[in-house]
């Protein structure tokens, strides 16, 4: 295959995430509250769509309505953590289940499901 100059995709500008309608108080909580992702205000011409964006330093979580609404409970956004035991039992003290799951070399990693249903890996570097 000829080397490539141009045309690669370079960084992941946001991760979408889906929720029923009417759920944004819900998203706030989570997002805003527990994962303390600061919410940003939608520009005007998708605003009335509904939902939310949390966005912070390069960190950018859109969650948007969507009619027929599932909860993506395999394909998930990992999220890097700082401090996870601390988010852990901030997540487990307003009554979410987090849940560990096989070991990944260099890293602590639990997972946590939104309010919606969607999957979260919560990940903490070793060391």
């Amino acid at each position: 295959m000829p080397q490539r100059t141009s045309g690669k995709v370079v960084a992941i500008h946001h991760v979408q995430l889906a929720m029923p309608e009417g759920g944004e108080a819900e998203a706030r909580r989570f997002y805003a509250g527990l994962l303390a992702i600061p919410e940003v205000a939608k520009p005007p011409n998708l605003a009335a769509r509904g939902g939310c964006w949390f966005e912070e330093a390069g960190l950018r979580i859109h969650i948007g309505i969507e009619k027929d609404f599932l909860p993506a409970r395999k394909a998930h956004p990992a999220f890097m953590v700082d401090e996870l035991f601390v988010l852990i039992a901030r997540l487990q003290a307003a009554g979410f289940d987090v849940v560990e799951d096989e070991p990944l070399a260099g890293f602590v990693r639990r997972y946590v499901s939104d309010p919606f249903g969607n999957r979260i890996e919560l990940m903490q570097p070793i060391g």
